[in-house]
């Protein structure tokens, strides 16, 4: 068969890993993941069947937003290893036939970046200053930020400085942590330098790159007020002169990086972050001379109703379609709750944001089963696939974290009533019966950065190795399903169920259909064939509630 692996265009069927880097596996016994950690369990990736991997942010960072928070581009945080140590992974990587794509984050940098630091020290007025976004402040003696917008992760986007004469000086734009200033794009330095940051790693070997906030680089002239706009990045921009998401000037930006991407012999890819208000608005950024693919939020936030999911995955493959581009399609990633968690509530009529959209107790067996349904409809949709690290073991969100150990910039941004994103970011669990189940290195006594549950026992990957009823053997098994039948991977669907059914059914060409049922009561498989691969037991041939199923004429 031909492979994903093999193909210049793997990117357009692939199924990618996410790896959080802190929270995969410890090498050096500190409690952190790191570059030895991924390496040393690099096997159980392989073993799963996936085509790449994603790692999520390793540059040096004071880590005030997990590593979002870059100090500089072109090396490697000690908390994570070296240079030496990421070249030796990518070369492990794809000694295992696998691909790597880093992230990368273009829209601000630290506070500790040497271009911050000079921008600070120069002055106003500096060629320095001028890669950020500095501005004078409104009312008397400029003590009011400059304009009303809002940063992602709660209060002000802007921070005033003081002069080193001590005097106060303009503010800054960080429409995320105050550590975190965004970049002015309109600076011809800003975008020869993150070319060359492109250069620098594709020349390493790494295969391609995954852009945080692709959609928010530009902003608009004159910085104009949000007014009754809000700015939540999970939000998209809902018009489209939002004055600092999805502007179209940012896809020039991008045609620059294509053009950066195919001078390689074999040419690197891209994958956006890019929150948008419609899929169309999406299309735009991976038409066939800018991005590769992007990410499908979509999908994601969608609740597990059929009405609900046929209706975006049909918009979203109509809408790529027009430009020749694959879907993606994600249920989990480091920026939202797990979807085990998200589908073990009664389900709502608008999207799935974050728990809080949410009422009432979490019934894990409920949302197990469905998360379970959930990654054979994924992985038969056409196109491209995401898999979030932990989902294979079929983690569940981490809710009662405690307070102290909290460290999210949301938690305090939002004055400690919105939890932010911790609960998703905790450490995996390898093997044994306590904590840290593996995760540091055998004779490691230190804590994970931050505590995993004692109930995580029964999800270790020792715990489900060989277990036919396991979560992570089905990602296993339908893995290798998806890479032996034709069917699978890019390409198109047709629907075979009514668009107001309980059942959503669908077929690929030759010859497979994918069943869910979404009722509460057991339903008969439709036609004929034989069963491949179901989340749940069948019962007298019947498919169970909150069942997937796949058949082969």
């Amino acid at each position: 068969m031909d492979s994903a692996r093999t193909r210049t265009s793997w990117w357009r069927d692939a199924v990618i890993y996410q790896v959080y880097l802190r929270s995969f596996a410890d090498g050096n016994g500190d409690g952190t993941g790191d570059i030895a950690g991924l390496r040393r369990r690099l096997p159980h990736l392989a073993g799963l069947g996936v085509d790449a991997l994603w790692i999520t942010p390793w540059y040096p960072s004071p880590m005030a937003d997990g590593g979002y928070d870059v100090a500089d581009y072109r090396d490697i945080d000690p908390l994570f290893g070296t240079l030496d140590d990421a070249q030796a992974l990518l070369d492990e990587v794809h000694g295992h036939g696998m691909r790597l794509i880093i992230d990368i984050v273009p829209n601000h940098t630290s506070t500790a970046h040497a271009w911050f630091r000079r921008a600070l020290a120069e002055g106003p007025g500096s060629a320095a200053r001028e890669r950020y976004i500095f501005r004078p402040g409104r009312g008397p003696r400029g003590a009011e930020p400059p304009n009303d917008w809002r940063s992602v992760f709660g209060g002000s986007a802007w921070t005033r400085i003081t002069e080193s004469d001590g005097s106060p000086g303009p503010w800054y734009l960080h429409l995320f942590a105050p550590e975190q200033p965004d970049l002015n794009w309109d600076d011809p330095q800003v975008r020869a330098e993150f070319e060359s940051v492109l250069r620098f790693w594709f020349d390493r070997g790494v295969d391609g790159v995954r852009i945080d906030v692709a959609h928010g680089l530009v902003k608009a002239p004159g910085l104009p007020d949000l007014g009754s706009l809000d700015g939540k990045l999970l939000e998209g921009a809902h018009r489209e002169d939002h004055p600092h998401w999805d502007r179209e000037e940012v896809h020039e930006i991008f045609q620059g990086w294509r053009a950066v991407a195919d001078t390689y012999d074999e040419p690197r890819v891209f994958v956006a972050e890019a929150w948008t208000g419609a899929p169309e608005r999406l299309a735009r950024y991976v038409r066939p001379d800018e991005l590769h693919t992007a990410f499908n939020f979509d999908y994601l936030m969608t609740p597990w109703r059929p009405d609900r999911l046929r209706r975006v995955i049909d918009s979203s493959l109509s809408a790529l379609g027009q430009v020749a581009a694959p879907a993606t399609w994600v249920l989990s990633n480091h920026d939202v709750a797990r979807h085990v968690s998200r589908y073990a509530r009664p389900q709502p009529d608008g999207p799935l944001r974050s728990l809080s959209d949410l009422k009432g107790p979490a019934d894990l067996d409920l949302g197990t089963r469905r998360a379970r349904a959930a990654a054979l409809l994924t992985l038969a949709l056409p196109g491209s696939a995401y898999l979030y690290q932990g989902e294979e073991l079929g983690l569940w969100e981490v809710e009662d974290l405690p307070e102290d150990l909290l460290q999210d910039p949301t938690w305090l941004r939002s004055g400690r009533t919105d939890r932010g994103r911790d609960g998703c970011r905790v450490p995996l669990p390898w093997q044994g019966d306590t904590p840290p189940f593996g995760f540091s290195p055998e004779g490691g006594r230190a804590r994970t950065w931050l505590p995993q549950p004692e109930a995580w026992k029964s999800l270790t990957v020792a715990a489900e190795e060989g277990d036919p009823s396991s979560m992570l053997e089905l990602y296993r098994e339908a893995l290798r399903v998806r890479r032996s039948e034709p069917a699978l991977g890019d390409g198109t669907l047709a629907w075979e169920s009514d668009p107001d059914s309980t059942l959503l059914v669908f077929r690929r060409d030759p010859g497979f259909r994918c069943v869910v049922n979404f009722s509460e009561e057991p339903a008969a498989l439709p036609g004929h064939g034989t069963v491949l691969l179901a989340s749940g037991p069948l019962h007298e041939g019947r498919l169970p509630s909150d069942t997937a199923a796949w058949l082969k004429d």
